[in-house]
């Protein structure tokens, strides 16, 4: 009776069992199938015997609805054979309509597209006539003031320009030729301020030439004035008694109007800016130096005097000499810079080795033992600029000379002048070369390469100013030259526009990536578009060789992470909704390949797997996709040495979120496929938890 009791006891666990496992989750089955355990001893071959029961009345509940459809689809496949061969019928007859349609339209085709094409044409005209009408005056205000500057009527320029900065070129800002000229209008300003200066220099130096007539004239003139008014007061001294009472009253009007007329006079003084301040300084500043030089005494007469001022203007005369130098050497190197083709000096004989040898100090043994024909490592600008700046040095010495000073004083003026060629003209110079648009990576390469030849041959230019003035290089206080800071800025400007360039050529491979992410299979080879781009670094990392090591390392690191970057940005584009097994394994292979290329040390140099260390983020990313592996990295997560460190939680929800609405939309049989089922499940699982773990990161932050 006891047993019995049990027995009827038990059945209702069990069943009640049964349904808890039928209707939770999978994962919390283990608590359920351990309560069955711990009963009593026989409590598991019973529940087996009502399992057992339960799954045959399952299966004859299958049986029943399958018995139940089988008659509909067994008529539903009748009415489809029934159908098709009306269908066949109908295809054939769309088929045949549809070409006697496309024959019939050719024609039409063909009309529509010229009437498209002359609208076209005729609206590009209409497009070009209104432009025109809205060009034509600022092109005539232009011309306008072309002819007044060759008509030397430089006020009526002036104020020809001030019209078209104010009221035609706002009009055309956007065309490139209205950029031309507004860019061309400073430099005829600052030639209009230069012809009037010089136009003021030579008045000057007229009134000092003339001045003994022009003195004697003004003497002859105040002399006669004078006379003059002698003569007008005496006649106005007999009728001042008469008219003093009626002159009386206006004298205040006289005095007032006096006083108005200064005030006014002022005001315009006020008024006046800019370039009129500087004529007017100047020729203030002139006029004194002629009146100086007018007071001095005849070079007969000049001895025992003191001559400062004298050589405070041939120094002031030297620095002016100095900047137009500049200005004309900056013209020079610009030219050589424009001609200058970026690579290697070819010789192929004996006699031009020693040509170029001849112009620019270049020593490298191992060259010299190699066979003809062979090329120098820097390009043809290089002796060339060495060339230059000697001349400069030659035409800076010309003046100095002139000046009596001492042989220091000299070399100190030398190299001064020289530092100024070196870091202002020379270093403006390329850095403009540098960010032009049209300088390649190969032509940055060599623009490093040449920088360091200068730079070495810059204690060449020191030896070269100390055997012009005898001055030797240990003397306290001489001058060294600043060629290194020049040409290390010239060099790391150059380095920067590698790095940009480089990354954004491999931007524009990335752009033409191609993927199917909603395929269910890989290609089984990496993508087009990545093998090119891996091409063509290899190849662009050969011309690298002939860089300094770190900066080569440095280049070919900063391109791999861009491209590791580039590619995880594109798994994570928000406006990709939709990822595929497949698809994940499709990039796989094209990671791998990225990886392969890192592990070729495409530039030598690199300790272990350190370049490799660019793609660790991905490689993590997918192997964690490709694995399966959550529960690993859900139990390791934060630990030191979790096998998928680099993975961010954010990161790998977003992507299963991704794959998971595949998943929901690719099977839509799932709920009868076991496996596809337990899968869905594990996806909705895990995202569950790494939404949890995202949000308690989000809260501890």
């Amino acid at each position: 009776m006891a047993e019995s009791g049990e027995a009827l006891g038990t059945v209702p666990e069990h069943e009640r069992i049964l349904q808890e496992i039928e209707s939770t989750d999978t994962a919390c089955v283990g608590p359920t199938l351990r309560s069955v355990y711990d009963d009593q001893p026989n409590s598991h071959k019973k529940f087996m015997e009502k399992l057992d029961a339960c799954i045959r009345n399952h299966d004859k509940e299958i049986e029943k609805m399958c018995n139940f459809h089988h008659q509909g689809f067994v008529d539903a496949i009748t009415e489809l054979l029934k159908v098709r061969t009306d269908a066949e019928k109908l295809k054939v007859q769309v088929t045949d309509t549809n070409r006697r349609f496309q024959d019939a339209g050719k024609e039409v085709i063909v009309q529509t597209e010229d009437i498209i094409r002359c609208r076209i044409q005729q609206r590009n005209i209409t497009t070009v006539v209104e432009k025109l009408q809205l060009c034509l005056p600022v092109l005539e205000m232009y011309s306008k003031l072309k002819e007044q500057m060759s008509a030397k009527r430089y006020y009526s320029a002036l104020k020809t320009m001030e019209q078209l900065e104010n009221v035609y070129f706002p009009r055309v800002s956007q065309y490139r030729f209205c950029q031309l000229m507004i860019e061309n209008l400073p430099k005829l300003r600052e030639d209009i301020k230069e012809i009037s200066m010089s136009d003021l220099k030579d008045f000057l130096e007229s009134i000092r030439k003339h001045s003994d007539k022009i003195g004697e004239t003004a003497m002859k003139q105040a002399q006669q004035q004078k006379a003059f008014s002698v003569a007008l007061q005496k006649q106005n001294n007999v009728k001042f008694g008469k008219n003093m009472y009626i002159n009386h009253d206006r004298i205040p009007e006289e005095r007032s109007e006096i006083v108005l007329r200064h005030v006014l006079e002022e005001e315009d003084e006020n008024e006046e800016e800019g370039d009129e301040e500087t004529f007017e300084n100047y020729y203030r500043k002139q006029r004194k130096k002629q009146a100086r030089l007018v007071l001095q005494p005849q070079s007969s007469m000049g001895y025992g005097f003191p001559v400062n001022r004298l050589f405070d203007l041939l120094f002031e005369i030297r620095d002016q000499y100095n900047e137009t130098l500049l200005k004309k050497w900056a013209g020079v190197f610009r030219d050589i810079f424009e001609e200058d083709n970026y690579s290697p000096i070819p010789i192929v004989s004996e006699e031009e080795y020693r040509i170029v040898t001849s112009k620019f100090p270049f020593q490298d043994p191992d060259l010299e033992k190699q066979s003809f024909p062979k090329k120098f490592p820097m390009s043809q600008s290089v002796p060339h600029i060495y060339i230059q700046v000697k001349e400069f040095i030659y035409a800076s010495l010309k003046f100095s000379e002139s000046l009596h000073r001492s042989s220091t004083e000299i070399d100190d003026m030398l190299r001064k002048s020289t530092n100024l060629l070196l870091t202002r003209t020379l270093s403006s110079c390329l850095l403009n070369l540098i960010r032009k648009p049209h300088i390649g990576l190969t032509e940055l390469v060599q623009i490093i390469i040449n920088t360091t030849h200068l730079e070495q041959a810059c204690k060449y230019l020191e030896d070269f100013i100390t055997n012009i003035t005898n001055i030797s290089q240990e003397t306290v206080h001489t001058t060294r030259l600043y060629g290194l800071s020049t040409f290390k800025d010239a060099r790391h400007a150059a380095e920067g526009e590698i790095y940009t360039k480089l990354n954004q050529k491999i931007d524009e491979f990335v752009q033409l990536a191609d993927y199917d992410w909603t395929m269910s299979e890989p290609d089984g080879r990496a993508s087009g578009y990545l093998m090119d781009l891996i091409n063509f670094l290899r190849s662009i990392f050969q011309v690298f060789t002939h860089l300094p090591g770190k900066v080569a390392q440095t280049a070919c690191m900063s391109a791999c992470q861009h491209l590791s970057t580039s590619l995880m940005q594109m798994l994570l584009d928000s406006e990709l909704k939709q990822i595929s097994m497949g698809a994940v394994q499709q990039f796989n292979l094209d990671v791998i390949q990225c990886e392969l290329f890192a592990s070729s040390e495409p530039v030598p140099g690199f300790q272990g797997d350190t370049l490799q260390l660019a793609f660790i983020d991905l490689r993590q990313l997918l192997d964690l996709f490709m694995v399966w592996d959550w529960s690993t990295y859900l139990a390791d997560y934060g630990q030191p040495a979790s096998k998928y460190l680099r993975v961010n939680p954010n990161t790998a929800l977003t992507l299963l979120e991704k794959m998971k609405d595949t998943s929901k939309k690719n099977n839509i049989f799932a709920q009868f496929r076991k496996n596809d089922r337990d899968k869905q499940k594990l996806i909705e699982t895990v995202v569950k938890q790494l939404r949890s773990l995202v949000n308690g990161m989000s809260q501890h932050t």
